[in-house]
């Protein structure tokens, strides 16, 4: 196996990291700061998404930074899932960074799902504008009701009626649900009962603006709203949809995450290996910068050790991941669920453990706003999370090596 980066990954990663540096990194602060001020609470329907947003974001398009992602070179960058790997990780640094080059979740995994299940009446109706940054979208899987780190357990159902489909059922933890330009979800749900295990469950384009599509509220995580994206509640009651606005067949469900998950764990674990890079470089600043008993902090308590640990720790996780995008590459999403479970943990856990030494070090400072460490923290806690847990991936993991141990 080889993790060479392509010329072209090299030629991307280049003009991102000068791009962020001359565009993105000078506006964060007063970003965030003016983002407070337009989203000042919970109340997602007035919203406001701050202009320099979409300003960055027509400036990402004419530089040719656009859906990087997509593995399409007249839609996106043509690039594998390797070759995508260390851009994502660039992007990572900022918080901001993957909305203004189209590249951000849950956007990035619908786009894929239309893109290699959608029907052309869906992709001209949908993934044209999603591509175009036009619109954004909502993934809606996880229900309050049922533990869904079994994801089998889903009660919402999607039942077809003549020529319609009918969706009945809470969904939440919903991503994007609350960003001023949502304008459609996908939803999974419950279609056969009796049928096979992974055959039981449907996917479904549902507009936001459907008759029955109750937005209830945002989830606060941690205490925020993570504005103007949001987490949010959505009831559907009765809500009927064309069959044409489902994805693949009934029954395809199951198929049609594991094909949108694979590539998209890639993105979350790479993007948490940026932040992670992000916030050892805070460390390391205030770790030079502020002196204690008469020596730089760096120099105390075995915090340089803490330096080296880190370090090993995001380059091992980063090889872990290289190694997954490669097999998924290689044979498929589908034959590389241990080595993806591996990294769903791994990331997430290295990403938290640099945050929380950096705001250890930080002291006070660490848990503010002034910094972007509480925002990196949530990000890494959520991660454990969102896209199955970990317990979930250890006992994937757990599985194939107790396979591979029988076969033996």
């Amino acid at each position: 196996m080889d993790f060479t980066p392509s010329d072209n990954t090299l030629k991307f990663r280049k003009r991102l990291i000068a791009f962020m540096r001359e565009h993105i990194e000078p506006i964060e602060t007063n970003y965030h700061k003016e983002n407070r001020r337009l989203n000042p609470d919970g109340n997602w329907r007035d919203w406001q998404v701050a202009p320099i947003i979409e300003e960055l974001k027509v400036k990402a398009k004419e530089a040719g930074l656009w859906n990087l992602f997509l593995p399409d070179a007249k839609l996106g960058a043509g690039l594998s899932t390797l070759d995508y790997a260390p851009l994502a990780e660039v992007m990572g640094h900022s918080i901001i960074a993957p909305e203004i080059f189209n590249c951000n979740a849950p956007d990035t995994g619908n786009m894929e799902v239309l893109y290699h299940f959608g029907t052309s009446q869906q992709k001209q109706t949908w993934l044209t504008p999603l591509l175009n940054g036009e619109i954004r979208s909502v993934f809606c899987m996880t229900e309050p009701d049922v533990a869904s780190s079994d994801a089998t357990n889903m009660q919402a159902s999607i039942v077809a009626d003549g020529d319609d489909v009918v969706i009945q059922g809470r969904k939440w933890w919903s991503t994007g649900l609350g960003h001023p330009n949502a304008k459609f979800a996908i939803v999974m749900g419950l279609t056969d009962a009796d049928a096979p295990k992974h055959q039981r469950h449907s996917m479904v384009l549902v507009p936001l603006d459907t008759p029955g599509v109750t937005i209830e509220r945002m989830l606060p995580a941690f205490g925020e709203y993570d504005a103007p994206y949001g987490h949010g509640e959505v009831l559907f009651e009765n809500v009927r949809v064309p069959k044409t606005n489902v994805i693949g067949a009934l029954g395809d469900g199951f198929k049609i995450a594991q094909g949108r998950l694979g590539p998209g764990r890639i993105h979350h674990c790479m993007r948490a290996l940026g932040a992670a890079e992000k916030a050892l470089q805070l460390y390391m600043r205030r770790g030079q910068d502020r002196i204690a008993f008469g020596k730089p902090l760096l120099q105390l308590n075995g915090n340089l050790e803490r330096v080296a640990d880190m370090r090993i720790a995001i380059d091992q996780a980063r090889l872990l991941t290289f190694y997954a995008a490669w097999k998924i590459d290689q044979v498929g999403a589908m034959k590389a669920l241990a080595e993806i479970s591996a990294i769903k943990v791994a990331a997430p856990n290295v990403l938290q453990k640099v945050v929380d030494e950096a705001i250890q070090l930080y002291g006070g400072a660490g848990m503010s706003q002034d910094t972007p460490l509480p925002a990196l923290y949530a990000m890494a806690r959520a991660l454990r999370i969102a896209d199955g847990p970990d317990a979930v991936h250890r006992a994937t993991i757990a599985k194939v090596e107790l396979a591979k141990y029988r076969e033996a």
